[in-house]
């Protein structure tokens, strides 16, 4: 179950990409981590309503707050600024393949989860895939080199792999349901983003040009690719060790030429073969690990 909910997270968050592309220009960074953030409480909030939380200790809420202010609100924060300074391929190639990395070491260090050697020939073999994906899809300009954007890449992989072994600390306890933890984490990113946007004087609206149809874009972005992708995040916690889910996540950048196929673009032999050879890895990984329960 853990495994098809964090292919199903990678699944929105390709989808969400190329719809937030569509929204241009219009969003700073922080403005676009403090709308998705709000439309998606505002929904799980609702969600809510209708299902009663539960295991809502004050612990548990605690550090969920924190996991959201770390993973969310810095990390989102410092990928934002990563593709606005180095673009989206190598922010990507930075923070979809530094973020698992870090995220087995941690869960190894800080809460003695580890995954089988195999499945680090999975987690090999995946990253490595998706990296040769991302190059081959590299678009022939290039960006100045911009050191402040690699360590932007970097520091959203740290911030990510942080939020997600605190997150799979609480929720392997099987006691809080995802729509709770997921509403938590985004709250906890409010309180990063709120604040820096007032202390930097950032608008909170976004520019938009005459004529320009950007929020039914962005909503629809936001709905798969925050609201829907943390939520199955959260129960791909719950079920399946942090390091696999990470890693199963960074296939977005795969699925991504699933959606393009879709829109009619073509997929270049290099990027077939590269797909095809992370489904390997994520066979490997997902066959050579026992299965996570409560």
């Amino acid at each position: 179950m853990g495994v098809f909910a964090a292919l199903g997270t990678a699944l929105c968050w390709a989808i969400a990409a190329r719809l937030f592309r569509g929204t241009g220009n219009a969003f700073s960074p922080l403005t676009m981590n403090f709308w998705k953030g709000l439309i998606s409480i505002a929904i799980l909030a609702v969600v809510l309503l209708v299902v009663q939380p539960t295991g809502l200790t004050t612990s548990t809420v605690l550090w969920l707050l924190v996991s959201g202010l770390i993973g969310i609100g810095i990390g989102d924060t410092c990928f934002f600024k990563a593709l606005q300074s180095i673009g989206d391929s190598q922010a990507v190639l930075v923070a979809e393949t530094l973020a698992p990395l870090f995220t087995a070491l941690f869960a190894m260090a800080f809460i003695g989860e580890w995954i089988t050697w195999q499945q680090w020939v999975g987690v090999a073999v995946v990253l490595f895939s998706v990296d040769m994906v991302i190059k081959a899809r590299k678009r022939s300009t290039t960006h100045v080199f911009a050191t402040s954007g690699y360590l932007y890449g970097v520091g959203a992989a740290l911030c990510q792999a942080i939020g997600a072994v605190v997150s799979r600390d609480i929720l392997s306890a099987g006691e809080i349901d995802a729509a709770s933890a997921a509403f938590l984490r985004l709250v906890g990113g409010m309180f990063f983003v709120v604040p820096f946007i007032a202390l930097t004087k950032t608008r909170y609206m976004p520019v938009i040009e005459n004529g320009n149809r950007v929020w039914p874009s962005f909503v629809l972005a936001t709905l798969l690719g925050t609201t829907a992708a943390i939520y199955l995040q959260m129960f791909a916690f719950a079920y399946a060790k942090a390091a696999v889910v990470q890693t199963l996540i960074a296939t977005s950048a795969l699925m991504s030429l699933g959606v393009a196929w879709v829109l009619g673009e073509k997929a270049t032999r290099a990027t077939i073969i590269w797909s095809g050879v992370a489904l390997i890895g994520v066979a490997i990984l997902v066959s050579f690990g026992a299965p996570s329960a409560h």
